[in-house]
């Protein structure tokens, strides 16, 4: 960035809306203004598309997560703002705050920098897209899908402490040909989800008719009663035979996508309800051979997540928002008299001028908590957003040379509560993409895994006791192509670790009058809830406004490469 040449000043200099950071939601803010006729300045102080939904190579990768750990030591010191304070209007500094803690970057592999740009790392990983959920149907509508193309996810598994998968049937034909499964079980399941769908069809009806439909009180019930009411088969039930009294493994944590022990209510901090249950099941199955390229549920994009930010980056540029990378706002512009922000401050001393803002998360300023406080800033900070500190996100991403299944390239996995030790409470999420996704390459897979909690340490012990059942450390003095396994084991070794990196990422957002955040990447596997805040956001902002009122419809899209029916 010191690197970076001046800029001239940019025209005009009073906008519609001001969006700081490419990250994903104010990529879909800014697509969404401009689309409403709103002109827009998009502003980012990195030399990329992304923040923290970015993908980068490996180099860019290690040096993102560093920089964003110790912000404070690489931010630079900008000028006194009150010197040149206008009648009307004070200037506020803004600074980021670290958004990353506990960064360990391990490479037991020389020459893999040697690749450095041949990789492109998720920093937001693990994330996929259900081919039936709100983020798929939001690129259609806005049009930013004719920027994309993604590929499906070949499989879904289950996983256990000693690595050992078991495959999550995702469809009828998956049941069916399920080896493990007798007649009778499959029987069962299907039945079970003959309800599940036989309830939805009533629900869509016009007509209030009870039959088919769930009751109220079992809808309204912790979602795993419902399901030990149902009797599912044994390996659905239980995952593990010497736990059989872990129910409902694969329906709960690897369809259902619950984060924490359903079966200990006194550790789980969200009880999945059997309504909201249902209502997942419904997205999983919905997404199943939505798509003629994608016959699972489970999409991703080719070149990474960071694709999705620069597809909603352009069609905002198409509408006519304006972009200025490698540009840092060192302060805003806030009205003396009402309080609110009206524009900022560049680094290149340029003043913008706007009467709607919107940031991302790891931006701070001190405002006061009053308009008449105004001319005594220092003894009354006020930040702008507050950092979630009750619950965290603690990633992690592994490059290796084999597959963590032979015959599999691109797939997700879940380890369920209690699957690697019996304090487990919480899942980890999983997800391996080879190079057919242009993500590394050739020859090697990245793994990404994240898991929630309030603890730092216990989440990266978690993810650590992962790593250890899924890989075989090098040994200290042994090249890493040489092979200490002897050729006859070679199809039971575990794969061997050349990279990792875990990190914790903090969860924030927030909002202080005109002045409005984005949130941080969630610690789900989809967009779902996150683009919920994000719709809502716009709304609030613009409650006039239709999102993306002038986009083609989605039937029209859906014939595009990267997404056809």
């Amino acid at each position: 960035m010191d690197d970076a040449p001046p800029y001239p000043p940019i025209e005009p200099t009073s906008f519609d809306l001001i969006v700081i950071g490419t990250g994903l939601p104010q990529s879909v803010i800014a697509a969404a203004a401009s689309s409403a006729g709103k002109s827009v300045l998009h502003l980012d102080n990195n030399s990329f598309y992304g923040g923290h939904f970015s993908s980068l190579n490996l180099e860019e990768f290690s040096s993102f997560l560093t920089s964003q750990s110790s912000i404070s030591s690489s931010q630079p010191n900008p000028p006194p703002s009150a010197a040149t304070d206008a009648i009307d209007h004070v200037a506020l500094d803004l600074r980021t705050r670290p958004m990353y803690s506990d960064v360990e970057i391990t490479s037991h592999c020389s020459d893999l920098l040697e690749h450095s740009r041949k990789f492109n790392l998720d920093v937001s990983g693990p994330r996929v897209l259900f081919c039936a959920d709100a983020a798929v149907n939001l690129m259609l509508k806005s049009g930013a899908s004719q920027y994309l193309e993604f590929k499906g996810i070949d499989a879904s598994f289950v996983c256990d402490a000693d690595g050992q998968f078991s495959t999550v049937p995702d469809s009828r034909a998956a049941i069916f040909k399920d080896r493990t499964l007798s007649l009778t079980e499959k029987n069962q399941l299907m039945r079970f989800f003959k309800l599940v769908q036989g309830h939805l069809a009533a629900s869509d009806e016009a007509e209030n008719d009870a039959n088919g439909r769930i009751s109220e009180e079992d809808l309204e019930s912790p979602f795993v009663e419902f399901l030990n009411k149902m009797r599912l088969p044994p390996k659905i039930k239980s995952y593990r035979s010497h736990r059989p009294f872990l129910s409902n493994i694969i329906v709960l944590y690897a369809i259902a996508m619950a984060d924490y022990d359903q079966d200990d209510i006194v550790v789980c901090k969200d009880i999945l309800n059997t309504k909201n249950g249902i209502d997942r099941l419904a997205l999983f199955h919905s997404s199943v051979g939505r798509f003629t390229n994608a016959l699972g549920a489970l999409i991703y994009p080719i070149y990474g997540q960071g694709e999705l930010p620069q597809a909603f980056c352009r069609r905002a540029a198409v509408k006519g928002c304006l972009y200025v990378l490698r540009m840092p706002v060192i302060a805003l512009l806030m009205e003396k008299e009402s309080g609110h922000c009206k524009g900022v401050r560049l680094a290149s001393g340029q003043d913008i001028f706007s009467q709607k803002l919107l940031v991302d998360p790891s931006f701070v300023v001190s405002v006061p908590v009053a308009p008449s406080q105004l001319d005594c800033l220092p003894e009354s900070p006020q930040v702008i957003n507050q950092v979630d500190a009750k619950q965290k996100v603690v990633r992690g991403v592994c490059i290796m040379k084999n597959s963590l299944k032979p015959d599999v390239t691109n797939f997700v996995f879940v380890y369920p509560p209690r699957s690697l030790y019996p304090e487990q409470v919480m899942v980890i999420r999983a997800i391996q993409i080879g190079s057919s996704l242009a993500v590394c390459p050739s020859g090697m897979f990245v793994l990404y895994l994240s898991t929630l909690c309030n603890d730092a340490t216990q989440g990266k012990e978690l993810l650590q006791a992962a790593i250890k059942s899924l890989f075989t450390l090098p040994v200290s003095g042994i090249p890493e192509n040489s092979s200490s396994v002897d050729s006859e084991n070679m199809e039971e070794a575990k794969p061997t670790l050349l990279w990792s990196a875990l990190y914790t990422q903090e969860l924030a957002t927030g909002s202080y009058e005109s002045i409005n955040s984005t949130s941080m990447p969630d610690g789900n596997l989809n967009y779902n809830v996150l683009l919920d805040a994000t719709v809502k956001l716009f709304h609030q902002m613009y409650p006039q406004e239709e999102l993306f009122p002038e986009t083609t419809s989605p039937e029209n899209f859906e014939d595009d490469d990267g997404l056809s029916p």
